[in-house]
């Protein structure tokens, strides 16, 4: 058996954090479950992170980096309208290929938004910072047009919305969207609402 080095256990643990967290939430999620994904101790997570709070924001700095990494790849070489088409095909194939991404984004928003009304800011100020990354990184390839920007994020959101709710590919509400990527965003091999082939991908 290959021992793994504590940098690969680290990033273990952290994909381990990922899937834990987009499953159950901050609130939900035990780091008991976390260490019994990778296989380790609790004190051992511990020495990794500092308790609860250190995983979840590993987990989503991880998840915004990742998005940042599809968007900086997906816009390489390109600009304007090819940018903006290459950027949002990446991001829904992305979210349909690990619809982890998306309930962990999901999960960090109602996080957030608790945290912020009891006074805790720490989470909000992770997200707030990779939500700036994340629009720095799409504001360049859009020609640095603040109006482009905010509609291709703004259209990232509802694409959230769309998928988290469970609307199937081909269901007219995909239709105003305006890219290719956007209508295959939805569930695969869907027929409608009724029925398992109805839910979100991943479920």
């Amino acid at each position: 058996m290959v021992r793994m080095s504590a940098e690969e256990r680290r990033e273990a643990v952290i994909r381990a954090a990922m899937s834990e967290f987009a499953r159950g939430g901050y609130a939900g999620t035990s780091t008991e479950s976390i260490a019994r994904r990778v296989g380790v101790s609790q004190p051992y997570l511990f020495r990794l992170f500092q308790g609860k709070k250190g995983l979840f924001l590993a987990a989503i700095e991880r998840c915004m980096e990742e998005l940042q990494v599809t968007f900086e790849e997906a816009s390489e070489g390109v600009r304007g309208a090819d940018a903006l088409v290459a950027m949002a095909d990446a991001y829904t194939g992305l979210i349909a290929e690990r619809p982890e991404l998306l309930r962990l984004q999901m999960q960090m928003f109602v996080t957030v938004s608790a945290a912020e009304e009891a006074g805790d800011h720490e989470f909000g100020a992770s997200v707030r910072a990779g939500w700036m990354r994340l629009w720095d990184t799409v504001h360049l390839p859009l020609g640095s047009d603040v109006d482009e920007t905010t509609r291709f994020m703004a259209a990232g959101m509802l694409i959230n919305s769309l998928v988290a709710m469970g609307f199937p590919a081909g269901h007219r509400v995909w239709a105003g969207l305006g890219t290719p990527g956007a209508a295959d965003a939805g569930s695969e091999g869907s027929e409608g609402p009724e029925g398992p082939e109805g839910s979100a991908p991943g479920e």
